[in-house]
C-alpha cells in the first residue's frame, strides 16, 4: 500500500494541552509530550506561515503524497514501456527499474511516512518536521529522478543519491526511541538501515558491479513481507474490535507468534533455498498460520466498514502470496511472477492504501470513515490485484492483462490524491499542531 480547513486563532502554545493519543494514528500507545506539538508545528500566532509549513508538519503529509503520485505516476510510465510504447534512460533494465520503484520510491515512502508519525505516539518524544522533514522529501524526490534519468549520469551519483534516503531517514528516528527506551519498536529503524544497504546492493548489480540482483530483490520482499505481518498482527485486530466491539474480534497471541515464526522462516528459506520442497512448505505453512491467526479477528464482520475490510483484505492478500509461492515452489504451473504480483499490488498495495487513507483523517483531526470516493478506490486496487494475478492464469495470451491492472492500479491511488491532497496540505479541523 496515499480536505482541511482551519480558522486559527491567535493563541500561545504553550497554553495547549496535548490530545490525547489516537490509536488508530499509528498504533501508539505514549501520548506525545507537549514539547513534541510546540517542535511539531509553528507557532499558531502566525496562520499565515502555519498554513505554509503545514505540509511539513508531521512526516505521513508529504510521504503519503508522494509515494501516492509515485503510484499513480510511474506504473503508467511502466505499462507505456512493456507494451514498447516508451523507452526510459534509466540506469536500470525496464523490469529492473520498476521493481525498484515500487520498493524503494513507492513502498519506502509510506514506510518512512508512517514511522516518522508514529513513533511520537510511541515513545512520546517528537521525530523531524520542519526543513529537516522537508529535506527527507527532497532527497527522496530528487532520487526518484535519478533513477528516472539515471542513463545519463554516472552510476555512482544515482546510487549515493538514491540509496541515502533510508539510512538517514532511520537516523532521523533512532534517537526518540533510544531516548524513550522504546525496545519494542527499535528494530524498524535497523530494518530501514538494511533495506538501504539492499538498494545498495541493486545499484551495484545494476553496474555490473555483483550480480546478486534476484537474491537481493527476494530478500527486499521478504522482508516487506514480515513488516506487514508483524504490524498488521498489532493493528488490524485492535482497529476492528475498536470500532466493531460487538463482533468480539480478538487475538489468539499463540497464532500470533506461530504465524510470525512460520513467515519468516519461509523468507528466509525464499533466498537461501529457492524453489525448492522445503521452502515450498515453508511458504504454505505460513499461507496457513496467517489465516489461522486472522480466524479471531473477525475479518467477515468488517464488510460494511471499508475502513476495515480494507485491512483484512490486504492481510489476505500477503497470505494469498505465499499459497501461491508454495504452488510454484512445490512444482505446480503458474506464471512466474504471480507470488510477487499477489504481494505488492494486494499486500503491499492495499493495506498502504488503507493505512495511509486511515491514518492521514486520523492525524488531521477527521472522523476515521470512507467516503465513497475511497470506498471505490479500495476496490478498484483489490481489483487490480485479482486482474494482474489471476489474468495470466485464465488468460495467458491476452496482452492487455497488464495494462488493465495498471490503469487499475494508477486510478485508485488517483482517487486517493483528489482526496486526501486536501487533507495533507492544510491544517488540522480541530487547530492542532500536527
Amino acid at each position: 500500500m496515499l480536505v482541511r480547513k482551519s480558522a486559527f486563532a491567535r493563541i500561545d502554545l504553550t497554553t495547549v494541552k496535548p490530545p490525547p493519543v489516537n490509536p488508530s494514528d499509528g498504533g501508539g500507545r505514549n501520548p506525545p509530550s507537549p514539547g513534541h506539538h510546540a517542535m511539531a508545528m509553528p507557532t499558531l500566532a502566525n496562520p499565515h506561515r502555519c498554513r505554509s509549513h503545514t505540509l511539513f508538519a508531521l512526516g505521513f503529509r508529504p510521504f503519503y503524497l508522494l509515494a501516492a503520485g509515485l503510484a499513480a505516476a510511474w506504473i503508467p510510465l511502466w505499462v507505456g514501456v512493456w507494451h514498447g510504447h516508451l523507452e526510459l534512460p534509466t540506469g536500470f533494465g525496464p523490469v529492473a527499474w520498476h521493481t525498484h520503484e515500487m520498493l524503494f520510491g513507492f513502498t519506502a515512502a509510506v514506510l518512512v511516512g508512517f514511522l516518522l508519525t508514529a513513533i511520537p505516539n510511541w515513545t512520546g518524544r517528537p521525530t523531524v518536521t520542519s526543513a529537516p522533514l522537508g529535506g527527507l522529501a527532497a532527497l527522496w524526490l530528487v532520487g526518484r529522478v535519478a533513477m528516472l534519468t539515471g542513463g545519463a549520469l554516472p552510476w555512482q551519483a544515482v546510487a549515493l543519491v538514491d540509496s541515502a534516503f533510508l539510512p538517514l531517514a532511520a537516523l532521523a528516528m533512532l534517537p526518540p526511541l533510544v531516548a524513550a527506551g522504546n525496545k519494542r519498536n527499535i528494530a524498524f529503524p535497523f530494518v530501514l538501515i538494511g533495506l538501504g544497504a539492499a538498494n545498495l546492493a541493486l545499484h551495484l548489480d545494476a553496474a555490473g558491479v555483483i550480480a546478486a540482483g534476484p537474491e537481493v530483490t527476494r530478500g527486499v520482499l521478504g522482508i516487506l513481507t514480515l513488516i506487514l505481518v508483524v504490524m498488521g498482527g498489532r493493528v488490524i485486530p485492535f482497529f476492528t474490535r475498536n470500532r466493531l466491539p460487538a463482533a468480539g474480534a480478538g487475538t489468539d497471541k499463540r497464532l500470533d507468534k506461530l504465524a510470525i515464526l512460520a513467515t519468516a522462516l519461509a523468507v528466509v528459506l525464499s533466498v537461501a533455498a529457492p524453489m525448492t520442497m522445503m521452502s515450498g512448505l515453508a511458504a504454505l505453512a505460513a499461507a496457513v498460520a496467517l489465516t489461522a491467526r486472522a480466524l479471531p479477528w473477525k475479518p467477515w464482520a468488517t464488510r460494511g466498514v471499508p475502513m476495515l475490510w480494507v485491512l483484512h483484505a490486504g492481510h489476505a492478500w500477503i497470505a494469498a502470496a505465499l499459497l501461491l509461492r508454495a504452488a510454484a515452489d512445490l512444482g505446480f504451473t503458474l506464471p512466474g511472477s504471480a507470488a510477487d504480483h499477489a504481494f505488492t499490488i494486494g499486500g503491499i498495495g492495499v493495506l498502504t492504501l488503507g493505512m495511509m487513507a486511515r491514518t492521514a483523517r486520523g492525524h488531521t483531526g477527521r472522523p476515521i470513515e470512507a467516503t465513497r470516493l475511497m470506498t471505490a478506490a479500495f476496490a478498484i486496487l483489490n481489483l487490480a490485484a485479482l486482474v494482474r494475478v489471476l489474468g495470466p492464469m485464465v488468460a495467458p495470451d491476452a496482452p492487455g492483462v497488464i495494462g488493465v491492472s495498471g490503469v487499475l492500479w494508477a486510478l485508485a491511488f488517483t482517487l486517493y490524491l483528489i482526496e486526501y491532497t486536501p487533507i495533507l496540505t492544510n491544517a488540522r479541523i480541530d487547530g492542532r499542531p500536527g
